[in-house]
């Protein structure tokens, strides 16, 4: 984490490849989610069936597909923090710049969909205490 502070301004020129960034992100995340609850679904039912048999080639390249997923969110997740914000929830598309409203240091808070920054909330807050921008 930096200690820099971001103004309103600042991260709404950083929309476009954060959009960029957080719809990719999103995609693979929502690709691995599928991709683990089938494989444990699958791995349920040899479980509950003494075993059975299966397709170890197609298993292996499953995991390894889940696995490459697994790398290439993290490394969105790493340039998005490049870029100065910090993802909360990439379910929702969260992110989060340090910036201040008032003389107050607050997140200026950002959600995937959106085509500006118009909320904020304390360190200690979260996406439930959004509060619009003056």
């Amino acid at each position: 984490m930096t200690d820099r502070l971001y103004t309103v301004s600042e991260v709404n020129g950083l929309i476009p490849k954060l959009a960029e960034l957080m719809e990719r992100a999103m995609d693979r995340h929502r690709r691995a989610s599928d991709l683990q609850h089938r494989l444990h679904e699958e791995q349920a039912r040899i479980q509950t069936s003494g075993g059975g048999l299966i397709d170890r080639r197609e298993w292996k390249a499953r995991a390894e597909l889940l696995d490459g997923l697994t790398i290439e969110i993290r490394g969105l997740l790493q340039e998005i923090l490049d870029l100065g914000g910090v993802t909360k929830d990439l379910e929702m598309g969260l992110v989060d710049f340090p910036g201040m409203v008032g003389d107050e240091k607050v997140n200026l808070c950002w959600k995937a969909g959106e085509d500006a920054v118009r909320f904020w909330h304390g360190f200690d807050e979260g996406y439930a205490q959004r509060k619009p921008l003056p």
